[in-house]
């Protein structure tokens, strides 16, 4: 999932448990009162195994929230509008936390505790997470009694059937892909030839891939064993979607809820108002509540506005709250010091770790000693300031985060930890030099955002030094990583974050570096195709000792970063959000990567 802009949802780490080892923290801006035993305490808790739940555990409703009341509205202060409500086009991190209120799958994440730290994946629609009687070659499930959309038609095998084929069709492009190189057995783009287009023409996958015997019932059939399956159905990209309500392309902008809230108005880049679905049961949902009449977003609010808006804590701002905006880099230490904040105020570790895609598809950007040239000349100190220094993120040497098991807190190919995040722009010179490229010119890419437009200013000026002619150019943050992900875009160097999608190094390398999931929407962002990489991941995924896999995931991540060089490695991401002292319910979910919408009430 990148963060933000950034896809994103389930955001965990990998299966097993294994040793951590944290080494300091950039200074690359503030020094405030983040606490760096808790942040170990929460990476290496996120590296455990979440377990999978039965049908007992899977039977609503959700447990009470404590103190929890019914009623009232609620302001939502958001940076990004939302590009795509369609579930199956959801791989953003803020798409993902408004898709907790709207949509539902066969699995989701069940917390476990009233902290936000303990999960299980348990039946959402399915009366329980999925049985396998042959190692995870076929699964079947079956759905609850009185399920339904929002218009009140039930939900049945019909339109599970349906959600899985229309993945296959062309205009769906931006969500996870896991399921369907699953069912196509390819661990590539042409998984698309399994159903061409679709069901839109009349033809359904065959039954020796997917079966709906009836109404209740949906019996998956791989090839392969694939285990992981309940974690991936828990993904918002795998939600379900009305065969009777799809308008294909339109579905994005109002898709029918099956969740607790319902979309009444949609003003994109504007706002938003999100209020009950009548047609939600409880007693069928283990995982969400519906305290909240009505959410009202207003988008737009960089997080400096937010953030003073919610400290100022007058008006409608003690009942407001932002899903995804964190606090500004000029008041992050001055919160984090504030013993008042402390009941209005969550922090955690994020799975996200940042990277600058070279563009790959570029020719002046396939030469390795441009590409390394980069690589020692960038500067992530202006990164890690832009986003509030050690207290919000970490300087990162490789591509699988401190909360992911397998992570090597020594690997330092580019010498920017032990730099502090600095740039070495005389050993990048030397190597343009060496090409006989000084003053090449660069186009960079950057996410319109005060932080973007920071970080990107300054980044730039250190490649300038390095010997560099670097033309900026700006993206619009809502749809960034549409942008971003197109296979002809101009940009030579771009920004994007990335977080496990389950707990496995697994949805880490393969959607990012396998060059046979090249394809406009696609997250392989520097379009690198090299074949050890690719093979590699197919070794890797046949792996089943957790431990085992997750160390040679790791020296796959040092082959890309240190020998391809087709991605700069940022920053390890952290988060704090704070709300008005009128909201209630307020924790920090490690599934979700942030504040957990499922669990609000006013106070």
């Amino acid at each position: 999932m990148s963060r933000g802009g950034r896809h994103v949802y389930g955001a965990l780490s990998v299966l097993a448990a294994g040793a951590l080892v944290l080494t300091g923290c950039s200074k690359g801006g503030s020094d405030g009162g983040g606490n760096d035993k808790k942040d170990q305490e929460n990476a290496k808790r996120q590296q455990a195994s979440i377990k999978f739940g039965d049908a007992s555990e899977s039977t609503g409703p959700a447990a009470d929230v404590p103190g929890a009341k019914p009623g009232g509205t609620m302001e939502v202060l958001q940076r990004d509008s939302y590009a795509h409500l369609d579930p199956a086009q959801i791989y953003v991190s803020d798409e993902g936390s408004l898709a907790t209120l709207l949509h539902r799958g066969l699995t989701g994440y069940k917390a476990t505790s009233d902290d936000g730290s303990q999960h299980e994946v348990v039946g959402d629609l399915a009366t329980d997470s999925g049985t396998t009687t042959d190692g995870g070659k076929t699964w079947k499930y079956t759905l609850k009694d009185g399920i339904k959309f929002q218009d009140g038609s039930p939900i049945t095998a019909k339109d599970v059937r349906h959600s899985v084929e229309r993945l296959f069709a062309p205009f769906i492009n931006q969500g996870p892909t896991y399921l369907q190189q699953w069912l196509a057995d390819t661990p590539g783009a042409k998984y698309r030839d399994l159903l061409k287009g679709g069901p839109y023409k009349g033809k359904h996958l065959p039954a020796s891939v997917l079966e709906t015997p009836d109404d209740k019932t949906i019996v998956f059939h791989f090839k392969t064993a694939h285990p992981d399956l309940p974690y991936a159905l828990a993904m918002a990209g795998y939600g379900i979607v009305s065969q009777k309500g799809d308008t294909k392309e339109r579905y994005d902008k109002a898709p029918l809820a099956a969740g607790p809230y319902k979309v009444q108005s949609f003003k994109s880049g504007k706002s938003m108002v999100l209020v009950k679905n009548t047609n939600w049961d409880a007693k069928t949902d283990p995982i969400r509540h519906q305290y909240i009449d009505q959410f009202n977003f207003t988008f737009n609010q960089q997080y400096e506005t937010s953030t003073k808006a919610l400290l100022a804590d007058s008006g409608a701002d003690q009942t407001g709250i932002s899903f995804n905006n964190q606090v500004d880099a000029g008041n992050l230490s001055k919160v984090l010091k504030d013993p008042k904040m402390k009941p209005r105020t969550v922090s955690g570790y994020q799975p996200y770790v940042g990277q600058m895609n070279i563009n790959m598809h570029h020719p002046a950007m396939q030469d390795k000693t441009i590409r390394q040239a980069i690589a020692y000349a960038l500067p992530v100190t202006p990164f890690v300031r832009a986003y509030g220094g050690n207290d919000a993120m970490e300087v990162a040497g490789g591509l699988i985060s401190p909360t992911v098991s397998g992570y090597d807190a020594t690997f330092d190919p580019w010498g920017k930890k032990k730099a502090n995040g600095a740039g070495d722009a005389a050993k990048a010179k030397a190597l343009l030099k060496k090409a006989g490229k000084l003053n090449m010119k660069l186009t960079f890419g950057y996410i319109n955002t005060p932080e973007g437009q920071q970080y990107s200013t300054a980044m730039a000026a250190g490649l300038q030094k390095a010997g560099f002619d670097v033309q900026r150019q700006e993206i619009p943050a809502e749809t960034y990583y549409d942008q971003v992900s197109k296979l002809d875009n101009n940009y030579d160097i771009f920004h994007t974050a990335w977080g496990a999608d389950w707990p496995s190094a697994s949805t880490v390398i393969p959607p990012l570096y396998d060059g046979r999931v090249i394809a406009d929407g696609a997250q392989n962002y520097s379009q690198i195709n090299d074949p050890k990489v690719n093979s590699e991941i197919d070794r890797i995924n046949q792996i089943t000792d957790p431990v085992k896999s997750a160390a040679e995931w790791e020296k796959l991540d040092q082959y890309i970063v240190k020998d391809l060089v087709n991605v700069v490695p940022t920053g390890d991401y952290k988060q704090t959000q704070i709300a008005g002292s009128k909201v209630g319910g307020l924790v920090y979910d490690d599934v979700i990567g942030g504040v957990d919408p499922r669990r609000l009430f006013i106070k």
